[in-house]
């Protein structure tokens, strides 16, 4: 066992899940360190007094990997390592009565909506005045902007309602100012994230101001990019197609999770929506913005999917040809609506229909990405990994899509900056350039 000390408690936040966490994360770390407190991001080291571990609770593998870090910082409590470790995040949010029956040895629980709460276990005060301080944990020239907290969407299989509530908007008022913060300490790129970009402003404004944000955003000094996350297909507001088509700044990329395609499917998904108005929204996207990069995400092995329904999803994305594409196994969760259905497809039949899929991804990829060699892009270049300076497009995200590699050992670029470069060859999801001199 370790001597304690009178030495300030070093505080460490471990991050699961996604973006929305990363962005909950270096808002609570925002609060810690303006109480004056010594806080880390995932360290690796040994002498962090607290652990505050911010979990997924959103699909199984999500919710195991959560379980498994919790097991484990009990396990250096249990050794001495670690004087207290403290859980928050959705999976907490979700089964705060279950965890602390079958993980005791935890100090506290705390659910999303209760950082100020955590922060007074923490000894700290909760800052009402920080708008916009976060400590990021990005690379220093991009960052999340969560626009809004929450979902209203009817979703069958998703439990983010449950986890996150109801819908609720930041002001324009308050984006902007914490885009300037963020543009102040060298970000350049913004990437917009929400549960649901469609429906920003309807709770607060009584109208969808997506666009009227994207304007209000653009005018930030410093800022080059912003990018959309996560926007939902039914009722998406048009006139967000002339800001991304119109507006240097705005980057002509989209994602929408689209989840599937076949009207059988999409009525059980509660989806509002149908293969005839996703492919006509689809349609506008690109008449609309020539060149627009979409990106979806698909779920098989959703309750009642039929070999039909399969062959049905499997041509349209052949057909469609999206410039990314992810694909997650349907998993089945409690409280959704969906539970009440029979899971009945088998896991390996579900992981070989997200293999099929994939694999016509692959194809149309290797195809758009050939059709890029010989031609220049703007690049945005993130970091350097072996003998290579890694970047991105306009059309790409970080850690989801495409990269373009540039060879360290012939050229010099520096993370952070924009450089132009030119495509000398293309594989599925890389594309190799030099800098254009």
């Amino acid at each position: 066992m370790r001597t304690k000390s009178h030495k300030k408690n070093k505080i460490n936040v471990v991050t699961l899940g996604c973006s929305k966490n990363v962005y909950d994360s270096e808002v609570l770390m925002g609060q810690l360190k303006a109480n004056d407190m010594h806080v880390e991001h995932e360290s690796t080291s040994q002498e962090n007094d607290i652990v505050v571990i911010n979990t997924c609770g959103f699909i199984d593998n999500a919710k195991e990997e959560s379980v498994n870090t919790i097991l484990e910082y009990v396990k250096r409590k249990e050794e001495g390592t670690v004087e207290k470790v403290f859980v928050t995040g959705c999976l907490s949010e979700r089964y705060k009565p279950d965890l602390e029956r079958e993980i005791p040895d935890v100090d506290q629980y705390f659910g999303t909506t209760e950082l100020p709460k955590l922060l007074k276990a923490l000894g700290a005060d909760y800052k009402h005045e920080l708008i916009g301080e976060r400590l990021t944990t990005t690379p220093k020239h991009y960052a999340y902007l969560k626009i809004a907290e929450g979902c209203d969407r009817p979703c069958s299989f998703c439990a983010i309602p449950l986890m996150r509530g109801k819908h609720v908007s930041k002001t324009i008022e308050d984006l902007v100012i914490e885009a300037e913060k963020l543009a102040k300490n060298g970000v350049k790129e913004l990437i917009l994230i929400a549960q649901d970009l469609t429906y920003y402003g309807l709770d607060i404004y009584k109208k969808r101001r997506l666009a009227d944000l994207l304007l209000a955003l653009k005018e930030v000094d410093g800022v080059e990019w912003i990018r959309l996350h996560y926007a939902f297909p039914t009722g998406f507001p048009q006139d967000v197609l002339d800001v991304i088509r119109e507006e240097d700044k705005v980057c002509n990329y989209i994602d929408i999770p689209l989840q599937h395609i076949s009207d059988n499917i999409l009525k059980s998904m509660k989806r509002g929506t149908t293969f005839e108005k996703t492919n006509s929204l689809l349609r506008d996207f690109r008449e609309k913005v020539p060149g627009m990069a979409i990106r979806t995400s698909l779920i098989v092995g959703y309750p009642g999917e039929t070999e039909e329904d399969f062959e049905i999803l499997k041509n349209w994305v052949r057909d469609t040809k999206f410039d990314r594409l992810g694909v997650f196994t349907y998993s089945h969760e409690e409280n959704t609506s969906a539970h009440d259905l029979e899971d009945d497809v088998p896991a390996e039949v579900k992981s070989a229909r997200a293999e099929e899929i994939m694999a016509i991804q692959q194809e149309v990829s290797m195809r758009l990405n050939g059709e890029k060699v010989g031609k220049e892009f703007n690049v945005l270049i993130d970091r350097k990994e072996g003998n290579f300076f890694i970047g991105r497009t306009e059309y790409d995200s970080p850690d989801v899509d495409n990269e373009v590699l540039i060879d360290a050992t012939q050229h010099f670029v520096r993370q952070g900056d924009f450089v132009k470069v030119k495509v000398f060859e293309a594989s599925d999801y890389d594309l190799y350039a030099e800098p254009v001199v």
